[in-house]
């Protein structure tokens, strides 16, 4: 999250060094929903309250939003950017989200740099590291990306964490979160956001009930979702001027990760269905463009490898919460 005070980074000199010009290239627009406005803060209906989890009460406003939108059409971006707004509120109030200066200069300098190259709409982007030794990352509606610490102290380079950061966008400007709560359906749909985005429900029972209640839907994308995600992720990163073989490069690295150590995965496999026909697909995508397209992109600097080498010399991250 930004903090106003010092700036870390001198970020004229990062823009001006390691990005192109932006193009930009979005989805079609989609015809709103005729229904009221979604409201801000009405108290969860308890009709729907039908779960052994306590922790389902502290998601009321994310929970009225996503039933007055279950209609089936389309939400306008005013509802998914209040949507988005109320989700990261909520966020904000039971994860750890990382304090530090540095860190949020830089995660949205990049991201800005991504978003900015493909965003058609005019959101405004917010990008936030989850103080979290977990691999994952995702997004909600409205321009709200985050990634686990996990996952950057990992990359091995700046253009695989722009990978991470170009799919997650793309899962907002193809409007796959939106879609997804719109089908969800049950009072678990907050409790599966934190659960199955995070990780942050350590806990086999809380599994086993949302599972139950059949709303873990929400929050995991489709294998075509994901396919989307991926595609934009490749054109995005080259838009700005980023080496897009950082995207199958990080498939790689997750997936020798979860033989090594498949405990510090479990919440990105959950959501990101992930095999080896997603580095093929990358990486014929990628080949498709021509070489003069691909040449003098960035793949890593110095700027990177400073905010991760400051990253793991921060206090670790806290355990996951047990309840």
């Amino acid at each position: 999250m930004r903090r106003s005070g010092r700036i870390a980074l001198n970020h004229r000199q990062f823009h001006t060094a390691l990005y192109g010009s932006s193009e930009h290239v979005g989805p079609p627009a989609r015809a709103p929903c005729a229904s009221a406005p979604v409201p801000a803060t009405e108290p969860y209906p308890e009709e729907h309250m039908k779960m052994s989890l306590s922790r389902a009460s502290r998601f009321p406003t994310l929970a009225v939003m996503l039933l007055s939108t279950s209609g089936g059409c389309a939400i306008s971006q005013s509802q998914e950017v209040q949507l988005g707004a109320s989700s990261a509120a909520q966020i904000a109030s039971q994860l750890p989200l990382l304090q530090d200066a540095m860190t949020s200069d830089y995660i949205n300098a990049l991201g800005n740099t991504l978003a900015r190259a493909t965003d058609t709409r005019g959101l405004s982007w917010h990008f936030t590291v989850v103080n979290s030794k977990e691999v994952n990352a995702f997004a909600v509606p409205g321009g709200y990306i985050y990634v686990n610490r996990g996952l950057i102290e990992r990359a091995e380079n700046m253009s695989q964490l722009a990978g991470v950061l170009g799919h997650e966008i793309g899962h907002v400007t193809k409007r796959h979160s939106v879609e997804q709560m719109q089908q969800a359906q049950g009072a678990n749909v907050g409790v599966s956001l934190l659960c199955t985005l995070t990780n942050v429900c350590n806990n086999g029972a809380a599994a086993t009930a949302i599972n139950a209640g059949g709303t873990a839907l929400f929050a995991k994308f489709s294998r075509t979702d994901e396919s989307e995600a991926d595609a934009e992720g490749v054109k995005t990163t080259i838009k700005a001027g980023i080496n897009p073989r950082g995207i199958p490069d990080m498939f790689r690295l997750l997936l020798r990760l979860r033989q090594s150590n498949p405990s510090s995965l479990t919440a990105f496999f959950a959501t990101h269905p992930l095999e080896e026909s997603r580095i093929t697909a990358t990486e014929s995508q990628i080949a498709s463009y021509p070489a003069s397209r691909l040449r003098n992109l960035q793949t890593d600097t110095q700027a990177f490898q400073t905010f991760r080498s400051h990253l793991l010399a921060l206090p670790p991250a806290p355990a996951p919460k047990t309840q």
